[in-house]
């Protein structure tokens, strides 16, 4: 299977929106939809690791889904705000290469 780029996958939600008129929703929309989509991904990992068990009414969904359901969002509000996601995840390692550098502690190696 092709492996895509943080670009790659913008470029395709990009596409996929652009078949739309409406377009993206407003930045606030999405936030209000990250926030529901989280809550759903919090809910089946409470159901798969935790003590909540699910309702017999309740469907069988997949961590990988919810997960995804989150990023898809994420791209989405990135998109409309015109940030390049590969961009903002290299300033955040640069951030914890740096800044976080000595906060944790490091497994050690062979060769130290």
């Amino acid at each position: 299977m092709n492996q895509k780029t943080m670009n790659d996958l913008q470029k395709e939600v990009d596409e996929y929106i652009g078949q739309f008129k409406e377009g993206y929703f407003s930045p606030l929309a999405m936030m209000a939809r990250i926030t529901e989509e989280v809550g759903e991904l919090a809910r089946e990992i409470n159901h798969t690791y935790g003590e909540k068990s699910k309702k017999a009414s309740e469907g069988e969904k997949k961590l990988e889904e919810e997960l995804g359901d989150v990023l898809f969002v994420i791209i989405c509000l990135a998109n409309s705000l015109n940030i390049d996601l590969e961009q903002a995840h290299n300033l955040v390692m640069n951030k914890f290469n740096t800044r976080d550098k000595d906060r944790w502690t490091r497994i050690e190696t062979e060769e130290e």
